[in-house]
């Protein structure tokens, strides 16, 4: 559910990043101590606003872009940064769109990126500092070692969330199967699984921002979130009915991205964007999973046969209590997949409730 905002800054920030040859020339104009007006992107909108230079529609190369950036006026290039297509012109952008820049090239690169809705580059001659303007934002690019000091940090917090939440998924799956749970056991993990969603967005920022200098923080991002996968979208779907919540699955995930930092650490508020009545004891309400998260634990269990389970049954309780016959009553599920389901739950029971109280 992200912004196209985002996702247009993560672009540009990729087009960017370090092993690109866009990157190479941006750092060779830095080298040579000359500034530079890259629009990355061209339309009729951007036509309109450039007078004089000259149209060119040559391959790109970083040699090209620096040796073109000596010369003033921007440099117009395809969106996908392939073609130079035009150089030395002048960009003549809405006087009357509000900016916060002081420079002139500055206050030109943001006019044009907020009228055309392009990223553009700007590279301080003065400062020498890149910066890209996208999608009404100013983001300045660092070197990778500062980037990476930051990405650490975040890695390690990561780290602290997800031990953290392996300890309380864990124990509900074993509240589960002893059928024990309570609303509060259900906004802790579904507030642990956000706070990690959150970090972990956050490093992605970095990874794309990194380019090649980034592969070995993937590699340990993977290794730390590779085993999530839906795990909020199936914590929630379990627990909607009990809410007795009217909202789909993708509601409720809107809702708890919209939490602060400050409001994510409140059970309650948690708590409430599932659709839980809050206040009181109202947290230590008892409620009963339908059994989503366990039946996606069981090996080579297709979603749509989880459905079918689910519907047919209702709760996890039904579910763990059903034998063979009433397995194989639901449609698709045979005497192999029967045992399977039956064996799989029963293994899962047995490892949750020895992790939680051995």
């Amino acid at each position: 559910m992200e912004r196209s905002d985002d996702k247009l800054l993560h672009a540009t920030l990729a087009a960017v990043a370090p092993g690109t040859e866009l990157r190479d020339g941006l750092e060779r104009i830095l080298r040579g101590r000359t500034g530079a007006l890259i629009v990355l992107g061209n339309d009729k909108v951007v036509e309109s606003i450039s007078s004089g230079g000259f149209p060119l529609d040559i391959e790109f190369s970083s040699t090209r872009l620096r040796e073109l950036a000596k010369m003033d006026g921007a440099i117009v290039l395809d969106r996908e940064g392939a073609h130079i297509l035009r150089a030395a012109t002048q960009l003549l952008p809405d006087p009357s769109i509000e900016t916060n820049e002081s420079g002139t090239r500055h206050r030109t690169a943001e006019r044009v990126a907020k009228q055309t809705g392009f990223p553009v580059v700007s590279v301080s001659q003065s400062m020498q500092i890149v910066a890209l303007y996208v999608a009404g934002t100013r983001h300045v690019l660092e070197n990778s070692s500062a980037i990476l000091s930051r990405a650490n940090q975040a890695l390690q917090t990561l780290e602290r969330y997800k031990t953290r939440l392996d300890e309380v998924t864990g124990a509900l799956s074993a509240l589960e199967i002893e059928d024990l749970v309570t609303v509060r056991d259900v906004a802790t993990v579904l507030r642990r699984l956000e706070m990690v969603r959150r970090i972990k967005e956050e490093i992605d920022s970095y990874v794309i921002e990194l380019g090649t200098d980034g592969r070995l923080l993937t590699l340990q991002l993977e290794e730390l979130t590779g085993g999530l996968g839906n795990d909020r979208e199936l914590v929630i779907s379990d627990y909607l009915d009990a809410a007795h919540n009217s909202d789909t699955v993708e509601q409720v995930l809107a809702d708890l991205m919209k939490l602060t930092s400050i409001e994510l650490l409140d059970l309650a508020a948690g708590a409430k964007a599932v659709g839980f009545i809050v206040g009181g004891d109202a947290l230590d309400a008892p409620v009963s999973p339908r059994g989503y998260r366990l039946l996606t634990k069981v090996p080579r269990l297709p979603r749509a046969i989880i459905e079918r389970l689910v519907e047919q049954f209702g709760s996890l309780q039904k579910l763990l209590a059903a034998n063979l016959e009433d397995l194989m009553a639901v449609e698709g599920v045979g005497e192999g997949r029967a045992r399977a389901v039956r064996e799989g739950l029963s293994r899962l029971a047995e490892s949750s409730i020895l992790e939680r109280y051995v």
